[in-house]
């Protein structure tokens, strides 16, 4: 059954990939994509007839498929090169080459085994089934790097020829791999393979009918990755064929010598490439002369920002980032960061630098005023040959060309200010600035520079937060100072005519008590970690507290209290008597001496609601819409205009709301209102 559906499959794709070619052949004319692509359809034909007529192990069915895969080759190859006449064709075309020559390698071997008898040397059929399972993993590396370099608007006209060519590729791999794992080529994927190549050749129809513009464009990515894998796959054939030469020769010690062979020689070969000064030698060598450019700009742009835009969790700081994300793009190992000091340059963050030796001052007046109104790169080997300019020789200082390793000075201008300068080490593979790296790293410059500037504005930023913080809570303070001070003159003064009392005097204790703990909580409030004496709100029996209130200001003015039912409220008590303080004190002194102050308490529903009621001079609508909640606004001479607002912080900071009704001339009605406790602790076993 495996042989009649192999026969059939084949005779199939064969006429399938005949006809096709026969349609394209009047249009082929001397394009040569249209040519190539016309060859490898009809080779292809030729290929799939021999399987089925002649069978799949005969030595022209071998060469025939050598023959279609260099076909297809170099349709893909045309394809490539068609837009690509640049510096970076030769890489193609060394990748292209390579492959072609494993394709040219396992086809002699075809021939050699044939002349000299099948079965003779049972290496060769290991060593042929291997390269051609080498040949389709590149092959489809290349169909992937095809589809790369394709102008993604065009994509669409080549997408159906890479899945043709994918599909008969990778059932090549599959094929050769399971051969020479089991050292059988089984029927059922020969048969499969050619059911593959029937479903092929359609595709391919279709893919020609769409004639898409096949523009393309090479990605030096994609190369290179290409590149290093054929070096991969030809270092793996020279292993295969360096074993097969220990194993004729070596006799009964063959095994241990293949094995000290490959452990030694991939031994050599990954000392020599994990050598930094091997990869900067090879990414420079073949960066001359196979692109255009030195740099991969996207990708090293896009390692840039990200070294600077992405720290993650244990990143270094800023400053060291911005060093490696300059020094990465010269492939420099290490750099020092020189920042403004005074009206030179100090010593900054260093990335890789050694700090044995640095001075205390990177740089002089000269250098800062010499980098900021040019905003030039600092070459400093021509600095030391005497070759820079006149402004360059005077201003460099003499320990950055003493220091041998280092290379180049980069100004960080940003508004035309500068913001600081790297010293680049030199690179593992010694070069001259061209004007790639001049433009590159000039363009960095500028974009770390503004990162500095924003850090730094950011910091004065906070730091300016942090004195207005400060200034916030001070004035806080100096309104409860008066208060306090208030308080305690009313106190001393009293004392001159009531000392012999008793009760006056327990009274007095009582208030200078109150007082030194109101004053140890203001000094607690100044500081930047404390809170003050502030709770976690809790319920609080609200006629207690007002009557505490109540009592420290009756010794200067008449105060009334009233309760209405039993008003429990969830607060912070120490915030809700500062806050009564407030607006009590306020009361006071907008009253008349004989016009008590009211204190009122009443619960409505889930609320409690505390009113501090006066019979003073009233504030105007407009006051109350515009004024009365500003800090720092006064109706009242030499008063601090923070009272009210600070009222209004601690009422809402305990989750209730401050109102005022008041009119001009018959006094003011300011009502807190709070949650009360039962319903919240209801709502939180709920």
């Amino acid at each position: 059954m495996p042989v009649t559906a192999i026969l059939w499959s084949h005779a199939l794709a064969a006429l399938l990939f005949a006809g096709v070619a026969l349609t394209r052949l009047r249009d082929a004319g001397t394009a040569l994509p249209r040519l190539t692509f016309v060859v490898a359809l009809g080779v292809t034909a030729l290929w799939a007839l021999a399987v089925a007529g002649i069978g799949p192990s005969d030595l022209v069915t071998r060469i025939a498929e050598s023959a279609r895969n260099i076909a297809w080759l170099g349709f893909m190859f045309v394809l490539v090169r068609r837009d690509g006449g640049g510096p970076e064709a030769r890489a193609v075309a060394i990748i292209y080459g390579v492959v072609a020559i494993l394709v040219v390698i396992g086809a002699g071997l075809a021939v050699t085994d044939e002349t000299i008898g099948p079965g003779v040397v049972p290496a060769l059929g290991t060593v042929r089934t291997l390269l051609r399972a080498m040949v389709a993993i590149s092959a489809l590396v290349l169909v992937n790097h095809l589809y790369s370099a394709v102008a993604p608007r065009a994509r669409g006209g080549i997408s159906l020829v890479v899945i043709a060519l994918a599909g008969m590729w990778g059932i090549d791999l599959v094929l050769y791999a399971t051969a020479y794992l089991t050292s059988l080529a089984p029927a059922v994927l020969i048969a499969v393979r050619g059911v593959v190549m029937v479903l092929a050749a359609p595709i391919f129809a279709i893919a020609v009918q769409r004639n898409g513009d096949w523009t393309l464009q090479l990605s030096r990515t994609v190369a290179w990755q290409t590149l290093t894998f054929a070096i991969t796959l030809l270092y793996a054939v020279i292993m295969l064929a360096a074993t097969s030469a220990i194993a004729a020769f070596g006799g009964d010690n063959a095994r241990v010598l293949q094995t000290a062979f490959v452990f030694g020689s991939t031994a050599a070969v990954l000392t020599i490439l994990s050598s930094p000064w091997v990869r900067a030698w090879a990414k420079v060598k073949v960066a001359k002369h196979f692109f255009r450019h030195r740099y991969d700009y996207r990708a090293e742009w896009t390692r840039f920002t990200d070294t600077l835009g992405k720290p993650g969790e244990g990143a270094a700081p800023l400053d060291e980032r911005i060093v490696k994300a300059v020094a990465d793009l010269t492939d420099s190992p290490a750099g020092l960061l020189l920042v403004p000091e005074g009206t030179g340059l100090g010593i900054g963050a260093d990335w890789n630098w050694a700090p044995e030796g640095l001075p205390p001052i990177g740089g002089d007046e000269a250098l800062a005023t010499y980098l900021a109104t040019t905003g030039r790169i600092v070459e400093l080997d021509m600095v030391r040959g005497d070759t820079a300019e006149p402004g360059e020789l005077a201003s460099v200082p003499l320990w950055m060309t003493d220091e041998s390793t280092a290379w180049a000075l980069v100004p960080l201008v940003h508004l035309d200010r500068l913001q600081g300068a790297i010293l680049l080490a030199r690179p593992p593979v010694d070069r001259s600035l061209d004007w790639e790296d001049f433009d590159l790293l000039r363009i960095a410059g500028r974009q770390v520079a503004s990162y500095l500037a924003e850090a730094r504005a950011q910091e004065a930023l906070s730091d300016a937060q942090r004195f207005d913080e400060f200034n916030r809570r001070f004035a806080f303070i100096m309104h409860d100072i008066k208060n306090l001070v208030s308080q305690l003159t009313l106190t001393a003064r009293n004392a001159e005519r009531h000392a012999d009392n008793p009760e006056f005097r327990a009274d007095m204790i009582a208030t200078l008590q109150d007082s030194a703990g109101r004053m140890n909580d203001l000094l607690a409030r100044l500081s930047q970690h404390h809170s003050g004496r502030a709770e976690e709100l809790r319920a609080v029996e609200v006629s207690p507290l007002i009557e505490r209130v109540a009592a420290r200001r009756r010794t200067q003015h008449p105060i009334a209290t009233v309760s209405r039912g039993q008003a429990v409220a969830l607060a912070d008590p120490a915030r809700l008597e500062q806050l009564l303080g407030h607006l009590v004190q306020n009361a006071i002194e907008a009253s008349n001496p004989a016009e008590p102050v009211t204190i009122a308490v009443a619960v409505k529903d889930t609320r409690v609601e505390i009113d501090v009621i006066d019979k003073g001079c009233g504030m105007s609508p407009a006051f109350l819409r515009e004024k009365l909640f500003k800090p720092f606004v006064s109706s009242k001479t030499g008063g601090f205009g923070i009272g009210a607002y600070e009222a209004l912080q601690l009422a809402q900071a305990m989750g209730g709301t401050l109102e005022v009704n008041s009119r001009e001339g018959e006094g003011s009605r300011f009502r807190v209102t709070l949650p009360a406790a039962r319903d919240m602790q209801f709502g939180k076993a709920a």
